[in-house]
């Protein structure tokens, strides 16, 4: 199972690298400046950046895994995007 969502940004860049940093404590990570992956525990997490923004697609075993990972993502994005007023990322279920 996958989501996808996208957040509308000239910081795209900067806002996957401190996550992939951040993630990367704990778990399997590999990026670069325009996209990365990160191993969470539900299931992986897949981040690419452009001019105007950050996508984000996380995948899992079930809908419980799911929602943690989308959580994983976007609590983490409320911490690191709180100057832009950031509050969620709407998700779309593929």
């Amino acid at each position: 199972m996958s989501s996808q969502s996208r957040f509308e940004t000239s910081n795209g860049s900067k806002y996957l690298q401190q996550l992939c940093k951040h993630f990367a404590h704990k778990v399997a990570v590999e990026f670069d400046d325009k996209s990365g992956h990160a191993d969470l525990p539900p299931g992986r997490a897949t981040l690419v950046a452009d001019a105007e923004g950050l996508s984000v697609v996380v995948t899992a075993e079930d809908e419980k895994g799911l929602g943690v990972a989308r959580y994983i993502v976007e609590d983490h994005l409320k911490r690191f995007a709180f100057r832009e007023d950031f509050s969620a990322l709407d998700w779309t279920d593929q």
